[in-house]
């Protein structure tokens, strides 16, 4: 399955090259005690919450993400 802005967390979640990805990009956002609130939401509505700036994800980095993930 190929994971986009458009796939839910908690698919992604079950992807560990997927999680890698997000690990180099936000080092706490795989650890937070939250994350699994995210589970049901796609990637995309997750990345419009004022929150996703304070683990670093910008527009660049979104990009970068969703450009490795295209890779797996």
């Amino acid at each position: 399955m190929a994971i986009t802005l458009d796939t839910k967390l908690k698919d992604i979640m079950k992807n560990p090259a997927a999680v890698e990805i997000l690990a180099k990009y936000f080092p706490d956002f795989t650890t937070n005690p939250q994350l699994k609130l995210g589970y049901m939401m796609t990637f995309r509505t997750i990345s419009k919450f004022p929150q996703a700036k304070q683990f670093g994800l910008t527009p660049e980095i979104l990009d970068k993400v969703v450009e490795e993930w295209a890779a797996l």
